[in-house]
Protein backbone atom coordinates (compact mmCIF):
# COMPACT_ATOMS: atom_id res chain seq x y z
CA UNK A 1 0.00 0.00 0.00
CA UNK A 2 1.47 3.36 -1.02
CA UNK A 3 0.85 6.64 0.76
CA UNK A 4 -1.99 7.77 -1.52
CA UNK A 5 -3.81 4.45 -1.10
CA UNK A 6 -3.42 4.56 2.68
CA UNK A 7 -4.79 8.10 2.94
CA UNK A 8 -7.77 7.39 0.70
CA UNK A 9 -8.67 4.02 2.21
CA UNK A 10 -8.37 5.03 5.86
CA UNK A 11 -11.93 5.32 7.15
CA UNK A 12 -13.60 5.27 10.53
CA UNK A 13 -14.53 1.66 11.29
CA UNK A 14 -17.59 1.20 13.50
CA UNK A 15 -17.75 -2.58 13.72
CA UNK A 16 -14.70 -4.65 14.61
CA UNK A 17 -13.91 -8.33 14.88
CA UNK A 18 -12.98 -9.63 18.31
CA UNK A 19 -9.60 -10.89 17.07
CA UNK A 20 -6.85 -9.54 19.36
CA UNK A 21 -4.19 -7.13 18.15
CA UNK A 22 -0.83 -8.26 19.60
CA UNK A 23 1.02 -5.79 21.82
CA UNK A 24 4.01 -5.98 19.49
CA UNK A 25 1.90 -4.69 16.59
CA UNK A 26 0.65 -1.78 18.70
CA UNK A 27 4.22 -0.99 19.69
CA UNK A 28 5.30 -1.06 16.02
CA UNK A 29 2.50 1.35 15.11
CA UNK A 30 3.52 3.81 17.80
CA UNK A 31 7.20 3.39 16.94
CA UNK A 32 6.46 4.61 13.41
CA UNK A 33 4.00 7.31 14.50
CA UNK A 34 6.56 8.98 16.78
CA UNK A 35 8.11 10.46 13.62
CA UNK A 36 4.98 12.54 12.99
CA UNK A 37 5.52 16.31 12.47
CA UNK A 38 6.12 18.23 15.67
CA UNK A 39 6.70 21.99 15.78
CA UNK A 40 9.86 22.72 17.73
CA UNK A 41 10.12 18.95 18.26
CA UNK A 42 7.97 19.31 21.38
CA UNK A 43 6.26 15.96 20.68
CA UNK A 44 3.35 17.12 22.86
CA UNK A 45 1.61 13.77 23.11
CA UNK A 46 1.29 10.84 25.43
CA UNK A 47 -0.60 7.62 24.72
CA UNK A 48 -2.40 5.21 27.03
CA UNK A 49 -3.02 1.86 25.31
CA UNK A 50 -5.54 -0.55 26.82
CA UNK A 51 -6.53 -4.12 26.01
CA UNK A 52 -8.03 -7.10 27.79
CA UNK A 53 -9.15 -6.44 31.36
CA UNK A 54 -7.91 -2.85 31.21
CA UNK A 55 -10.06 -2.17 28.16
CA UNK A 56 -13.06 -3.78 29.85
CA UNK A 57 -12.54 -1.60 32.92
CA UNK A 58 -12.67 1.54 30.78
CA UNK A 59 -15.83 0.33 29.05
CA UNK A 60 -17.44 -0.31 32.46
CA UNK A 61 -16.35 3.15 33.59
CA UNK A 62 -18.05 4.72 30.59
CA UNK A 63 -21.25 2.75 31.10
CA UNK A 64 -21.40 4.01 34.68
CA UNK A 65 -21.01 7.62 33.53
CA UNK A 66 -23.16 7.82 30.40
CA UNK A 67 -23.99 10.16 28.78
CA UNK A 68 -20.99 11.98 30.21
CA UNK A 69 -20.53 15.72 29.96
CA UNK A 70 -18.67 18.20 27.80
CA UNK A 71 -16.13 20.49 29.42
CA UNK A 72 -14.67 23.80 28.29
CA UNK A 73 -13.12 22.13 25.24
CA UNK A 74 -16.16 20.81 23.33
CA UNK A 75 -15.82 18.60 20.27
CA UNK A 76 -17.80 21.00 18.03
CA UNK A 77 -18.42 24.74 18.24
CA UNK A 78 -21.83 25.82 19.45
CA UNK A 79 -24.37 26.61 16.71
CA UNK A 80 -22.27 25.07 13.95
CA UNK A 81 -22.54 27.10 10.73
CA UNK A 82 -22.49 26.29 7.04
CA UNK A 83 -21.05 24.44 5.23
CA UNK A 84 -19.88 22.51 8.28
CA UNK A 85 -23.35 21.93 9.73
CA UNK A 86 -24.63 20.31 6.54
CA UNK A 87 -21.52 18.14 6.20
CA UNK A 88 -21.93 16.83 9.73
CA UNK A 89 -25.66 16.27 9.24
CA UNK A 90 -25.22 14.37 5.97
CA UNK A 91 -22.57 11.94 7.18
CA UNK A 92 -24.78 11.16 10.16
CA UNK A 93 -27.82 10.54 8.00
CA UNK A 94 -25.77 8.38 5.59
CA UNK A 95 -24.55 6.29 8.50
CA UNK A 96 -28.01 5.75 9.97
CA UNK A 97 -29.37 4.85 6.53
CA UNK A 98 -26.80 2.05 6.29
CA UNK A 99 -27.83 0.91 9.76
CA UNK A 100 -31.52 1.03 8.82
CA UNK A 101 -32.29 3.44 11.65
CA UNK A 102 -34.88 6.10 10.84
CA UNK A 103 -34.67 9.73 11.92
CA UNK A 104 -37.51 9.28 14.40
CA UNK A 105 -35.98 6.24 16.09
CA UNK A 106 -34.13 8.19 18.78
CA UNK A 107 -33.54 5.20 21.11
CA UNK A 108 -31.82 3.19 18.34
CA UNK A 109 -29.68 6.17 17.40
CA UNK A 110 -28.63 6.62 21.00
CA UNK A 111 -27.81 2.93 21.31
CA UNK A 112 -25.55 3.16 18.29
CA UNK A 113 -23.83 6.27 19.61
CA UNK A 114 -23.31 4.49 22.92
CA UNK A 115 -21.26 1.86 21.09
CA UNK A 116 -18.54 4.50 20.93
CA UNK A 117 -17.98 3.72 24.58
CA UNK A 118 -17.46 0.05 23.77
CA UNK A 119 -14.95 0.95 21.05
CA UNK A 120 -17.36 -0.57 18.52
CA UNK A 121 -16.05 -3.96 19.63
CA UNK A 122 -12.38 -3.22 18.93
CA UNK A 123 -10.00 -5.18 21.17
CA UNK A 124 -7.53 -2.31 21.65
CA UNK A 125 -8.00 1.35 22.42
CA UNK A 126 -5.63 4.29 22.58
CA UNK A 127 -6.16 7.45 24.58
CA UNK A 128 -4.28 10.58 23.54
CA UNK A 129 -3.11 12.86 26.32
CA UNK A 130 -1.77 16.42 26.15
CA UNK A 131 -0.63 18.98 28.71
CA UNK A 132 -3.38 21.53 29.40
CA UNK A 133 -0.83 24.32 29.06
CA UNK A 134 -0.19 23.56 25.39
CA UNK A 135 -1.60 25.92 22.77
CA UNK A 136 -3.60 25.45 19.57
CA UNK A 137 -0.42 24.63 17.64
CA UNK A 138 0.42 21.69 19.87
CA UNK A 139 -3.16 20.37 19.66
CA UNK A 140 -2.74 20.47 15.87
CA UNK A 141 0.51 18.51 16.21
CA UNK A 142 -1.34 15.93 18.31
CA UNK A 143 -3.80 15.57 15.43
CA UNK A 144 -0.92 14.97 13.02
CA UNK A 145 0.36 12.28 15.37
CA UNK A 146 -3.05 10.61 15.48
CA UNK A 147 -3.31 10.57 11.69
CA UNK A 148 0.12 9.01 11.52
CA UNK A 149 -0.96 6.34 14.02
CA UNK A 150 -4.00 5.52 11.86
CA UNK A 151 -1.91 5.23 8.69
CA UNK A 152 0.80 3.15 10.34
CA UNK A 153 -1.93 0.85 11.65
CA UNK A 154 -3.50 0.47 8.21
CA UNK A 155 -0.12 -0.49 6.77
CA UNK A 156 -0.28 -3.47 9.15
CA UNK A 157 -3.86 -4.38 8.32
CA UNK A 158 -5.17 -2.80 11.52
CA UNK A 159 -8.16 -0.48 11.22
CA UNK A 160 -9.11 2.41 13.43
CA UNK A 161 -11.78 4.84 14.50
CA UNK A 162 -10.83 8.19 15.99
CA UNK A 163 -13.32 8.77 18.78
CA UNK A 164 -13.86 12.30 20.02
CA UNK A 165 -16.91 10.94 21.86
CA UNK A 166 -14.53 10.01 24.69
CA UNK A 167 -14.11 13.73 25.37
CA UNK A 168 -17.36 13.41 27.31
CA UNK A 169 -15.55 11.08 29.72
CA UNK A 170 -12.48 13.23 30.39
CA UNK A 171 -13.01 13.64 34.11
CA UNK A 172 -13.72 9.99 35.01
CA UNK A 173 -10.94 8.84 32.67
CA UNK A 174 -8.47 11.26 34.27
CA UNK A 175 -9.37 9.86 37.66
CA UNK A 176 -9.20 6.27 36.41
CA UNK A 177 -5.74 6.73 34.90
CA UNK A 178 -4.56 8.94 37.78
CA UNK A 179 -3.51 11.71 35.41
CA UNK A 180 -1.79 14.72 36.97
CA UNK A 181 -3.83 17.93 37.09
CA UNK A 182 -1.90 19.44 34.18
CA UNK A 183 -2.84 16.67 31.72
CA UNK A 184 -6.04 16.14 29.73
CA UNK A 185 -7.29 13.36 27.47
CA UNK A 186 -8.15 14.69 24.02
CA UNK A 187 -9.94 11.61 22.68
CA UNK A 188 -9.75 7.90 22.09
CA UNK A 189 -9.03 5.66 19.13
CA UNK A 190 -10.34 2.15 18.55
CA UNK A 191 -7.87 -0.29 16.96
CA UNK A 192 -8.66 -3.69 15.52
CA UNK A 193 -9.65 -5.67 12.46
CA UNK A 194 -12.68 -4.45 10.55
CA UNK A 195 -15.76 -6.64 10.28
CA UNK A 196 -16.62 -5.85 6.67
CA UNK A 197 -19.81 -7.93 6.85
CA UNK A 198 -21.38 -5.07 8.79
CA UNK A 199 -23.16 -2.49 6.59
CA UNK A 200 -21.95 0.48 8.65
CA UNK A 201 -18.40 -0.15 7.47
CA UNK A 202 -19.47 0.66 3.92
CA UNK A 203 -19.86 4.31 4.92
CA UNK A 204 -17.72 6.68 2.89
CA UNK A 205 -18.09 10.35 3.72
CA UNK A 206 -18.35 12.93 0.96
CA UNK A 207 -15.31 15.19 0.61
CA UNK A 208 -15.16 18.71 -0.77
CA UNK A 209 -13.32 19.11 -4.07
CA UNK A 210 -9.98 20.89 -4.24
CA UNK A 211 -11.75 23.81 -5.95
CA UNK A 212 -13.96 24.27 -2.89
CA UNK A 213 -11.19 24.70 -0.33
CA UNK A 214 -8.03 25.74 -2.18
CA UNK A 215 -6.93 28.99 -3.80
CA UNK A 216 -3.97 28.94 -6.16
CA UNK A 217 -1.88 32.06 -6.73
CA UNK A 218 1.29 32.67 -8.67
CA UNK A 219 1.31 29.40 -10.59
Amino acid sequence: MNTDEAIKTRVSIRAFKSDPVPEQIVREILDVARFAPSGGNLQPWKVIAVAGAERDAVVALAQANLPGAEDDRPVYPADLWEPYRSRRYKVGEDMYALLGIGRDNKPARFMHLAQNFQFFGAPVALFFVIDKGMGHGQWAHLGMFMQTVALAALQRGVHSCMQEAWARMRLPLAQHFALPDNEIIYCGMALGYADMTKPVNALRSDRASVEEFATFKGF
